[in-house]
């Protein structure tokens, strides 16, 4: 027998590619951290002998969620200013309180509590946008979880950067930095079109280029982004973009709520990549992306929950529920985003994005191990007729048990393994206190 570091058998194995295929009572095999083989749990059983051997009889095996667009940190902020509109909730609320309270601790912290229910709610993997970013990945790489850690750029001066130079110039070294970091990639970051000027745009454009790099930006989030931009310039700010040369199979334009066909044929025809928030554009009303009318024209649409403070979680599991939901009812087509469609947002597609689909976001050979438990025999999922819609319309997040990233077990039967609970809520507890003084 064939000796490995992990052989997990389970139920179901949900790989996600091949597309809609559901495996029975299949083993997943895993050695260094990788993927090497996956087959029927009889004849796992006969070929290999693993250090350590799980039996999830009531599970379903399935890649770690990505999570492709979030402000990890900003979970401190969740709950605050809520039922407010975008810019009165950015301007009058949240900019204020980071103006006043950011720091390496606030990012610290933040950070630390958002990876918690992250990998508590099945995420394996998270795109980040924020202050601090070397603290962020920091903060990744000591929890085990994976992270593409966003170099972000502004006009304005902030604790991070004076001035948009002075961003791009701190993004490159931690780039540098992390290239050796197994679990952390990175991206440009430039805010949005509002609060980026050309040069800057222009520059990012260049680097994107020349390091092969996301380019990920805010773009298209509400109607009222869209008609500043037009009175200001006489453009909608995807055409700027594109004027620049940022439509390109590089850039993941998050929320995108505000698109006419035009624009989708132009995102398809580059190659883009668009990051659907659902839950978050709901609550901040900010519009509906087209997710049916994108995927259609063949745009690779991913998952993000945008930060817990405008949603107010980092569920996974709720924003598949809401974008199968909501992609049906703005389609006008019960048959729009079907359960698998949303699957794939929260996996592969994410991993498309951000240039991570030879690493995660299926249960293929070759790649890193990052995978989930879920528990389906719960009355809530009982009965069971496709584990697939089971899992995007009736699972709780509640019901991961147990989660890998690159082999390395970060959830055991819903306990952390690398994050001090009780330790992690008293800082919370702290920062409460001084944020609503």
């Amino acid at each position: 027998m064939i000796v490995v570091d992990t052989l997990i058998h389970a139920r179901w194995i949900i790989p996600v590619e091949p597309e809609s295929v559901t495996l029975e009572h299949h083993s997943l095999v895993i050695d260094s951290g990788r993927i090497i083989d996956l087959l029927p749990t009889d004849l796992a059983q006969k070929k290999y002998k693993g250090s350590s051997i799980e039996i999830l009889k009531n599970h379903a095996l399935l890649p770690g969620l990505i999570n492709s667009h979030t402000h990890a940190a900003m979970t401190l902020l969740r709950g605050i200013a809520d039922d407010l509109p975008l810019m009165d909730w950015l301007n009058n609320h949240i900019w204020p309180l980071e103006q006043k309270w950011m720091s390496e601790a606030f990012v610290r912290d933040g950070t630390d509590l958002a990876i918690a229910e992250m990998i508590r709610g099945g995420t394996t993997c998270f795109n980040d946008m924020y202050f601090f970013p070397d603290i962020t990945a920091r903060q990744a790489v000591q929890h085990g979880i994976r992270a593409s850690v966003g170099l972000i750029v502004f006009d304005f001066p902030t604790v991070w950067a004076e001035n948009s130079d002075r961003y791009i110039e701190k993004g490159l070294a931690l780039h540098d930095e992390l290239r050796h970091q197994p679990l952390i990639t990175t991206t440009f970051a430039p805010h949005a079109p509002y609060t980026v000027s050309d040069g800057p745009l222009q520059k990012i454009r260049t680097l994107s280029d020349q390091l092969d790099k996301p380019i990920h930006i805010h773009v298209h989030e509400t109607l009222h982004e869209v008609e500043q931009a037009r009175q200001q310039s006489g453009k909608r700010p995807l055409q700027r973009l594109n004027e620049l040369g940022l439509v390109n199979p590089s850039l993941m334009a998050v929320h995108a709520t505000q698109l006419t066909d035009a624009e989708i044929a132009l995102l398809a025809e580059a190659g883009a990549h668009i990051v659907h928030c659902p839950e978050s554009n709901l609550k901040l009303a900010s519009g509906f992306c087209p997710v049916a009318r994108c995927i259609a024209a063949g745009i690779n649409v991913a998952l993000g929950t945008d930060g817990a403070a405008s949603n107010n979680d980092l569920d996974l599991f709720g924003e598949m529920r809401t974008a199968a939901l909501l992609g049906k009812a703005v389609a006008g087509d019960a048959s729009a985003v079907p359960a698998m469609t949303a699957l794939r947002m929260a996996t592969i597609n994410g991993a498309k994005a951000l240039g991570l689909a030879d690493e995660t976001g299926s249960l293929s050979l070759g790649k890193a191990a990052d995978v989930i438990a879920i528990d389906l025999d719960h009355l809530e999922t009982r009965p069971l007729y496709c584990p697939v819609s089971q899992i995007v319309y009736a699972a709780s997040r509640k019901q991961v048990t147990d989660v890998w990233v690159a082999g390395k077990r970060l959830l055991n039967q819903r306990q952390l393994t690398t994050i001090n609970l009780v330790e992690l809520m008293a800082k919370i507890a702290q920062w409460q206190q001084r944020l609503s003084s």
